[in-house]
């Protein structure tokens, strides 16, 4: 319940408080959130098609999804990008402290909004380009869609250290121990397979082959991308862990569209 406090706009009232530690904690039910947005992307995809053509049907889903999302996410997104366009002055310690203030200003500059913007488009046309796939490469996809960003985010969260000394990002940064990384990887790694075995007369011959590769390529990117935060903010921030969520969905949709060119 918590994470779905976190991770969604769904008006859940939770009475009970919670403290820093069982927040962290969430973290690892982070997927099964993913689960069910995936799940509801599953059920609306197949509403819509009844009504609507291709091209409006994925407009419609990506909407949904920023919406259900409360565009948590691309807010991060944007606020990471803004802070990356200040130009160095060759000091770091100053940099990082100016990066860090750009991306607690709420207004949106024009590279935050570029960023959102590209990544809007490029999710819309992969998921255009996998609609056209055969049918458990499509469902598989949108299914997946938001649950791989969960993985990712509670790996950064293991591996990365806070930038700030305050904030819910610096929560989760020092409270993912062992316990929520190995949860989230374990149900991460057994739904890959389990979709593959559950649907093997449908799926392509080598694509528990794309499976190994998913979560290798991802793990390598989340780890460049914590280094790459080390560098530039001294750590992560909660926007970067929205940045890191939007970029890995979209990542993960280049490399299905690439797997699929190569062996379907």
């Amino acid at each position: 319940m918590i994470a779905l406090q976190f991770l969604t706009i769904l008006p859940i009232k939770i009475d009970s408080y919670y403290n820093e530690k069982e927040i962290a904690k969430s973290s690892s039910a982070f997927i099964f959130v993913g689960f069910f947005q995936g799940f509801l992307l599953l059920l609306l995809n197949y509403a819509l098609n009844l009504i609507f053509h291709e091209e409006l049907v994925i407009a419609l889903l990506l909407l949904f999804l920023v919406l259900l999302n409360g565009g948590f996410h691309l807010d991060g997104l944007s606020d990471t990008f803004d802070a990356l366009s200040v130009k160095s002055t060759g000091d770091d310690n100053r940099d990082r402290q100016k990066r860090l203030t750009v991306m607690k200003d709420s207004t949106a500059g024009p590279i935050g909004i570029m960023a959102i913007v590209f990544t809007l488009a490029l999710k819309y046309l992969s998921l255009k380009g996998i609609s056209h796939m055969p049918y458990f490469i499509h469902y598989s996809t949108l299914f997946l869609m938001p649950v791989v960003p969960k993985w990712t985010m509670v790996t950064a969260m293991f591996y990365g250290k806070p930038a700030k000394d305050e904030g819910l990002g610096k929560i989760f940064l020092e409270g993912v121990g062992n316990r929520e990384f190995l949860i989230t990887t374990i149900i991460f790694i057994i739904t890959l397979m389990g979709l593959y075995f559950l649907f093997i007369s449908f799926a392509p011959k080598p694509q528990y082959l794309f499976n190994i590769v998913i979560v290798v390529i991802m793990y390598i990117f989340c780890r460049w991308w914590i280094a790459f935060c080390d560098k530039r903010f001294g750590g992560l921030t909660g926007d970067n862990l929205g940045a890191l969520s939007e970029m890995t969905e979209v990542l993960f949709l280049i490399l299905v569209i690439i797997w699929s060119r190569l062996y379907i």
